[in-house]
């Protein structure tokens, strides 16, 4: 039975879709403290370009690299039996406050139009370090088509310590909105053939959890450029200290209890003309379901795999290599997050010179429209930096993360509010 099989639960959505969609918070009066006069309209891109020639798929063509079962299966022996997501989230130790108990400057990186209907901003300790940076997200919307994960729903985000060479993730247990609570994990990726292992030295701006895999981005230094995790393969640490690795005491990851040893990596293949995915997406609207990514001003996807024995990874050629089955250049402005839903693709534009407020364009072969505010119907209108778009199928909405706040908001608000 595929890992999607095994936790599938009934089907839930309608009860919830109007429980959640139906409870606005009340945010619009934060987010719109930048007054449409302030703003200006951004340069429409047009529409997206098709890329087909061989070169152009090429330099977006990334190269799966596996671990060793034998590294894997020797680092669990030494660690102990892994745990899995339901553990982690029994040890939440943190709270996320509401949106009404986040500060004035927290929830001034929400999105002015449309707003989030749902709002969070991190436990005061982890929203004042400046060290740590959120930058990416995804759920068990994206794991499982029913929202779903065994018996929890669950929110995942991605932070990065560039000074520190650390990326962790944030288990948020999402069963009860009006209480959010989470705990961290540590990245890691194994070494010594997995007798140890170091953290991931990398910013994540790009997450997708599928299936019992999660991908998540690397950025530049390495070929890697992508890494993948199995939700099965949870590790606990038996030591709290700054160190990451073995220890003579026991196993340590920088103060945190539980860390995920990467399963292996995608690397890119194109030479120099590889383009880097920044930002990643899931898009369940393709058959079979593909992993959308953003990058360089392109945008494009692969297909996952739909064999049983590879659940969660992408779909490779005889030469293990993941080829673009569609591809596109844009002309949206340091393009961040990304969705693609049909042939619609949602595209995060980067901030102007009004007051540090981004735009979000769908786009697609025929022309780009953007969501509007105020009465100069500006496109300044979303956050500042939203790197990460998560569109959770189930509930209709689409969770991000900007500044200290994690948000979401109902996908048909973004199209409502289309110029």
């Amino acid at each position: 039975m595929s890992a999607r099989g095994r936790h599938r639960r009934r089907r839930r959505g309608r009860a919830l879709r109007a429980v959640l969609t139906g409870a606005a918070l009340g945010l619009t009066a934060a987010a719109t403290m930048i007054s449409a006069s302030q703003a200006t309209v951004g340069s429409d891109p047009g529409a997206l370009k098709p890329l087909t020639s061989a070169s152009d798929l090429g330099a977006l063509q990334l190269r799966e690299h596996l671990e060793p079962q034998q590294s894997l299966d020797r680092l669990a022996s030494a660690m102990g039996r892994p745990v899995g997501v339901d553990a982690v989230l029994k040890s939440a130790d943190h709270t996320l406050r509401d949106a009404a108990d986040c500060t004035t400057d927290e929830k001034s990186a929400l999105p002015v139009e449309p707003a989030a209907t749902r709002a969070y901003c991190w436990d005061s300790g982890d929203a004042a370090d400046p060290a740590w940076t959120p930058r990416s997200v995804t759920t068990s919307g994206d794991a499982d088509e029913d929202g779903w994960w065994g018996s929890n729903r669950v929110i995942l985000s991605g932070w990065s310590a560039t000074s520190r060479g650390l990326a962790r993730v944030g288990f948020v247990n999402a069963a009860d909105p009006a209480h959010l609570t989470y705990t961290w994990a540590l990245l890691a990726v194994p070494t010594d053939g997995g007798r140890d292992y170091r953290g991931l030295v990398s910013k994540i701006s790009g997450m997708v959890w599928y299936q019992d895999k999660l991908l998540v981005t690397t950025s530049g230094g390495t070929r890697d450029a992508l890494y993948v995790y199995d939700m099965n393969r949870i590790q606990r640490t038996t030591v709290t200290a700054s160190a990451v690795g073995r220890l003579r005491e026991g196993w340590s990851a920088a103060g945190y209890r539980y860390v995920l040893p990467a399963i292996g990596s995608y690397r890119l293949a194109g030479g120099k003309a590889a383009v880097r995915p920044a930002g990643l997406s899931l898009d369940r609207s393709t058959v079979p379901d593909s992993l959308v990514a953003s990058g360089a001003k392109h945008l494009w996807r692969y297909p996952f795999s739909l064999d049983p024995a590879r659940p969660g990874l992408l779909a490779t050629d005889s030469a293990g290599r993941a080829v673009p089955e569609e591809a596109y250049t844009t002309k949206v402005d340091g393009s961040g997050g990304v969705l693609a839903v049909g042939s619609a693709w949602y595209v995060g534009g980067a901030a102007g010179t009004d007051g540090g407020r981004g735009s979000m364009w769908r786009q697609d072969t025929r022309g780009a429209k953007a969501t509007e505010c105020g009465a100069d119907e500006t496109h300044r209108c979303w956050s500042a930096q939203t790197d990460s778009l998560s569109y959770w199928q189930e509930t209709g909405e689409v969770w991000s993360v900007s500044g200290r706040m994690l948000f979401a908001l109902p996908l048909n608000s973004i199209d409502s509010s289309l110029g």
